[in-house]
């Protein structure tokens, strides 16, 4: 059973930035879609940048040209560059693994992103 382990919250003021990791226990960067996703209390978790096995992406419209997904294959590791953060991208955010972003079967335990001054 492939585990994540997801670091780099915290709390930040508007405007500033994080980068979020993502550690993999196995290498699966090549066999699965991949993705960071977030859930503020309220509401329903929600995709917010996803990376297939060939190293396309996509990114949810609020978070373009603010947020960048990226790996490391040969650390497991996989990123979320997160600049120009606002007050609405306070949540948990959550590494996930499947088969499309949109198929997720795995999940790492989550970490908190708070946006305030």
């Amino acid at each position: 059973q492939v585990q994540f382990v997801e670091s780099g919250g915290g709390l930040v003021q508007p405007g500033g930035s994080l980068r979020l990791s993502c550690v993999a226990s196995l290498s699966i960067f090549k066999l699965l879609a991949m993705g960071w996703y977030r859930q503020a209390p309220g509401k329903q978790r929600e995709l917010v940048a996803g990376m297939t096995p060939t190293g396309s992406t996509n990114y949810a419209d609020s978070v373009k040209g603010r947020f960048t997904i990226s790996r490391d294959n040969a650390k497991n590791t996989m990123y979320l560059q997160m600049n120009g953060l606002k007050p609405e991208d306070t949540a948990v955010y959550y590494c996930g693994a499947g088969p499309s972003s949109t198929l997720v079967s795995l999940w790492g335990q989550g970490t908190q992103v708070t946006v305030s001054s």
